[in-house]
């Protein structure tokens, strides 16, 4: 299921994006401070590159980018 940002509140949506670029194997060395990691996330979830997927079996949420996401998940 794909979860719109608008549809998280303000702090949830913060939390996930920090979760997500400070997880081990996302950094591939960039010393970019977090805030900006968390806005360049933030920047391709708004023009509509990744999305926010839940999965209901595992009750987790993850960001994926668009392109990668199965179609029939774009569709529902």
């Amino acid at each position: 299921m794909i979860i719109p940002p608008q549809g998280l509140q303000a702090d949830t949506l913060v939390r996930l994006l920090e979760d997500f670029v400070t997880r081990d194997g996302t950094d591939n060395g960039d010393d970019m401070p977090l805030a900006e990691r968390v806005a360049r996330v933030r920047h391709a979830l708004d023009k509509g590159e990744a999305v926010i997927v839940f999965d209901p079996l595992s009750e987790q949420c993850r960001l994926m980018l668009k392109s990668e996401v199965p179609k029939e998940l774009l569709e529902s």
